[in-house]
């Protein structure tokens, strides 16, 4: 029995599930609208459907790197509870999609879910779906980075944080002492939560607006024109130290600058050693939070 786009379009509104996972179905039940409903909910494709709209906003960042290959990768999946994440079967599928990433540089998630997952025969959207199966929640892989060079990657509170820097070496410094800087400044990351690599990378109208607020405040306080604009001059310089990681305090030596630090290194190590990216992710931010009130759980499962 042959079958339409509207056949396709009217078993998606039925089921919920995505265009080709019905046109699958119907090309399987030579067209029967009935049995290829039967055959999505026996592969719990239904299932699925229904927890899509469920808010994941959990899970945990993993960031893995291969040091003779020279990547690495920084990558966010989301469960609905933090019990699921702390699940060996999640926290396994991340590092299989963090390892596909790295091995197969897919431009994004969608790509991502096309390619076949590491160490496994199917497709990392067919082992997402059969996750969502077997532990019951919305999982979404979120974003992700690769980065290729000379990176350093660092996961803290147990995938809560996932941080990794790409650096440019002139030279050939002693391997175990690159990587302990290395390990020192993806920790300053972690820790002090830069927004931008150095002042380059602030836009002009970032800095326009911070500088309004600065000589507000410096004219509320009284301040005569001249004097608040030395003192804006005074507080942008701290406004970079707070936003830029070349200038901010160095975590483990307040009196040092990580460029300071950098240039102590390098010099250390007989080398050039420049920043040149990095990346932070913290798990669920920016995504709108679950509210659960346990008292209308209990209750609705005793009805």
């Amino acid at each position: 029995m042959a079958f339409t786009t509207q056949d396709v379009k009217n078993l998606r509104e039925t089921t919920g599930c995505g265009m080709m996972d019905c046109k699958k179905a119907l090309t399987e039940t030579d067209g029967d609208m009935q049995k290829a409903i039967d055959l999505l909910r026996e592969k719990g494709l239904s299932k699925i459907a229904k927890k899509a709209s469920r808010i994941a906003a959990e899970g945990i960042v993993c960031a893995i790197q291969d040091k003779e290959k020279k990547v690495g990768v920084v990558i966010e999946v989301n469960s609905e509870t933090d019990f699921v994440a702390k699940n060996a079967t999640f926290v396994q599928f991340v590092e299989d999609c963090a390892k596909t990433v790295l091995n197969e540089n897919p431009a994004d998630v969608d790509a991502l879910l096309a390619c076949t997952i590491a160490g496994g025969t199917t497709t990392v959207d067919e082992a997402l779906k059969e996750k969502i199966i077997t532990i019951g929640e919305n999982l979404k892989i979120r974003r992700f980075i690769r980065y290729e060079g000379d990176v350093e990657t660092y996961v803290h509170g147990g995938g809560r944080i996932g941080v990794m820097v790409r650096f440019e070496v002139e030279g050939a410094p002693d391997t175990a002492a690159f990587q302990s800087y290395a390990k020192d400044i993806a920790m300053q990351v972690a820790a002090a939560t830069p927004t931008y690599l150095d002042k380059t990378g602030i836009p002009e109208e970032v800095i326009a607006h911070e500088k309004e607020v600065l000589t507000k405040q410096a004219i509320d306080e009284g301040k005569p024109a001249n004097i608040a604009e030395k003192m804006v001059m005074g507080r942008i310089n701290k406004f970079y130290k707070e936003v830029c990681l070349v200038e901010q305090p160095f975590i483990k030596d307040g009196d040092i600058s990580v460029t300071q630090f950098t240039e102590t290194t390098a010099k250390e190590l007989g080398v050039k050693i420049r920043i040149v990216d990095f990346v932070r992710f913290e798990k669920g931010e920016g995504l709108e939070k679950r509210e659960d009130n346990f008292a209308d759980e209990v209750a609705s499962m005793i009805k």
